[in-house]
């Protein structure tokens, strides 16, 4: 299963991580090559993203379903492509580390499926990690940037 695990070290208290990380509207339009979402529901929304995978760029579409909010520390999802055969999940994490420090672990998981597998899934364990590492940079960055303001 390719999948990603990106961890920073933010100084702000874990509220500041959970109050931001427990709303996917927040978040949503920090993946990378973002478009467009659509909040169905506190729960499900759909997302809209150019994935590019170097030799294949591609217009996904897919379902994002949180499974679990353990407040104050986790949020946890679940994916379903919606144009494409995958499914996957991942999660946003806080740790406190003292009043005023907090590390922040996002994951990402995504498995593809069908007759195109085998391929799309070796281009995935080399562009998950990545993915995993840029939306953690951008969710921190907006969190830091959220405290400023």
């Amino acid at each position: 299963m390719p999948s990603g695990v990106h961890m920073i070290d933010l100084p702000v208290p874990a509220r500041d991580v959970w109050n931001f990380i427990c709303e996917m509207e927040n978040w949503a339009p920090l993946v990378p090559g973002y478009i467009s979402h659509e909040i169905l529901n506190d729960r499900r929304s759909t997302w809209t993203f150019v994935s590019d995978l170097g030799i294949i760029k591609k217009e996904i579409c897919m379902q994002v379903e949180i499974t679990e909010w353990n407040e104050p520390r986790e949020v946890l999802f679940e994916l379903i492509g919606l144009n494409e055969n995958f499914t996957g999940g991942g999660y946003f994490k806080a740790e406190i580390i003292s009043t005023q420090q907090t590390k922040m672990t996002g994951s990402l998981d995504i498995t593809a499926r069908g007759l195109t597998a085998p391929v799309a899934n070796s281009l995935l364990k080399i562009n998950i990690p990545q993915t995993a590492k840029e939306l953690a940079e951008a969710v921190a960055s907006k969190i830091l940037e959220t405290k400023k303001g």
